[in-house]
């Protein structure tokens, strides 16, 4: 137990870290917007703002996720959970369900984000903008995000698992 509580502490600084990068990129895109709305005013324009503000959005939206799951700001559909014991045996099992299931899926989508970031890095692909951004760093990005929501994921499974049932907001909304 001590061990999960080691990777928990772990898990949980790297998402915090991950959602102050997620909050420095929406400042950011937040100021290219200022920025462009100023160069348009004098008839100019960085001619990149769609471009970095999707990436932005994509990047905030996976960074922030891991964060966003421990703290219970993910909307969750607690139907079946809410007719649960709080701490009962079927409660913990459902939860063990969902979080097993979705550890699958993440662990698919990570090898085939993998997949296209280092093809698009050996490749030297770049986006098709003046820009020429090479493709596998906002991709990049999103997997990061995705790697770490999967290492949240792993602890909150392990506590379940191992006899903790992790107290969410969400999951105490009884």
């Amino acid at each position: 137990m001590r061990a999960i509580q080691y990777l928990n502490g772990i898990s949980l600084a790297i998402s915090k870290f991950a959602a102050y990068l997620a909050a420095l990129v929406l400042c950011l895109m937040v100021g290219h917007i200022i920025f462009e709305i100023i160069l348009r005013a004098f008839s100019r324009s960085t001619y990149i703002m769609d471009e970095m503000v999707g990436y932005g959005v994509a990047g905030t939206t996976f960074l922030a996720l891991a964060h966003s799951f421990e703290t219970s700001a993910l909307i969750r559909v607690n139907l079946l959970l809410e007719k649960l014991e709080r701490g009962g045996m079927a409660r913990r099992v459902v939860e063990l369900f969902c979080s097993c299931s979705t550890l699958w899926v993440m662990t698919i989508v990570i090898q085939y984000f993998w997949n296209s970031v280092s093809r698009n890095f050996i490749r030297g692909a770049v986006s098709e903008t003046i820009a020429e951004i090479p493709l596998w760093i906002p991709e990049g990005v999103v997997l990061i995000g995705m790697a770490v929501f999967w290492l949240q994921l792993l602890t909150y499974t392990l506590r379940i698992l191992f006899g903790e049932l992790p107290q969410r907001a969400d999951v105490a909304m009884d």
